[in-house]
């Protein structure tokens, strides 16, 4: 008995311990590649201190400060790893600095976030390279999670990253946040950096949660940083949005068993409607801006805005929703656009047109939300055989655990009926 609660205690510590980890990581990082210069560097020694932060707080307890504790650590293993890869004169000099070199106060680390943003996002990369290096150190996802945002193949994304890392290396890219007079050549990328840092959290890739509760409010805590520092910003504005909209129906996104509702199926009285009143403000102040020149991020946000004000999915002015992504297009024309046009198109005039119109998308074989998408409508014209092949097609491809359980009810369902 005391055994098993014994362990039991030790798994409660080491979840604890996982999740202020999760929570700190990116901070820690920042600050890691400021202080060295070099991401590389930057990333083994966090997690360097993450391993021994796993090793000890489950023993020992979380400090009272755990990020001061990991960049501590973090500051040290920096130090140990430029003292054993010395090659020439002044690393010795280097690392001692680095022992020199006070513990950061929270704001610095904050400022650090948005430096690291930024340097990510510099003209010098791609757009592609900016947002996949940024959602990689920043957003701590993992190379496939990166690949899965931008719906790439893993082992591209793996090269992308690479040839990024050493493009700032070669180039000597500053690490600091931009003059005023520069901020507009980031900002597309920094703009989609936080956005889908957010969207893996608020719908999670992989795992056994649908919300990764710490990515979603980090993304959330970015976009309204951005609004400080360019609060006139069209894209700033409709982005912190967008996210607000989205993130406001969080509380009705799961029922009691953990499986995911969908907007029909979800109790609007446990919508946020401080976020929803903020977002559609917000909105409005973007849309101003914005008279003759569309944003896709105050467009999305626009879209976003009819459902949350619609009183039941009922009610919802599909009419709207479409013309808006209408507009979308003509800024934003992607597949994952069209296939959620086509989703709108469905609800207004049926699913058979919402089907013609999905089954015209090219280039989402890979993209799970596609096959469940076309299951779904195959589904509800009754067509159970071809809707089970669009969900199995589904579930072979990532998905996070509660997805896969709501997918796997509705392949169940194609066997009824």
């Amino acid at each position: 008995m005391t055994g098993d609660a014994t362990a039991g205690d030790a798994t409660t510590a080491g979840d604890a311990a996982a999740r202020v980890i999760r929570a700190e990581r990116s901070r820690i990082l920042a600050t890691l590649i400021r202080v060295t210069g070099s991401v590389d560097l930057a990333e083994d020694a966090t997690q360097d201190a993450i391993v021994r932060a796993l090793r000890t707080w489950p023993r020992e307890g979380v400090p009272a400060n755990p990020r001061a504790w990991l960049l501590v650590v973090a500051r040290r293993c920096a130090i140990d790893l430029i003292r054993r890869e010395a090659r020439r004169a002044g690393k010795e000099a280097e690392a001692l600095s680095l022992l020199d070199s006070a513990p950061d106060s929270p704001e610095a680390v904050r400022d650090d976030l948005l430096r690291l943003i930024f340097t990510c996002c510099h003209p010098a990369l791609s757009l592609d390279a900016q947002v996949a290096l940024a959602l990689r150190t920043l957003g701590g996802l993992a190379t496939a999670e990166v690949a899965r945002a931008l719906v790439v193949p893993e082992a591209t994304m793996a090269k992308r990253l690479t040839r990024a890392k050493q493009k700032i290396t070669r180039a000597g890219i500053p690490y600091r946040v931009p003059a005023a007079e520069e901020l507009p050549d980031r900002l597309a990328g920094v703009a989609t950096t936080v956005y889908l840092i957010f969207n893996e959290g608020y719908t999670a890739g992989a795992g056994d949660d649908l919300i990764r509760v710490g990515l979603a409010d980090e993304g959330l805590r970015l976009a309204r940083l951005l609004v400080e520092l360019m609060p006139d910003e069209p894209t700033v504005l409709g982005l912190l949005a967008l996210l607000l909209l989205q993130d406001s129906r969080r509380l009705a996104r799961v029922d009691d068993g953990g499986r995911p509702l969908l907007l029909a199926e979800q109790d609007r009285s446990h919508w946020d409607r401080a976020a929803i009143t903020t977002g559609v403000a917000l909105v409005g102040q973007a849309l101003r801006r914005t008279p003759d020149n569309p944003d896709r991020y105050v467009v999305q946000a626009a879209i976003a805005a009819c459902h949350a004000l619609a009183p039941s999915y009922d009610q919802t002015p599909w009419e709207a929703v479409i013309s808006w992504y209408d507009v979308l297009l003509t800024v934003h024309d992607t597949p994952v656009v069209r296939l959620n046009r086509a989703a709108a198109v469905g609800e207004r005039d049926g699913p058979a047109a919402g089907l013609a119109l999905v089954e015209a998308i090219v280039g989402l074989d890979g993209y799970p939300w596609f096959h469940a998408t076309r299951g779904e409508l195959l589904h509800r014209l009754g067509r159970a055989d071809e809707a089970a092949t669009a969900y199995r097609a589904a579930l072979a491809l990532d998905l996070n655990g509660p997805q896969s359980a709501r997918l796997r009810d509705r392949l169940a369902e194609c066997g009824r009926r």
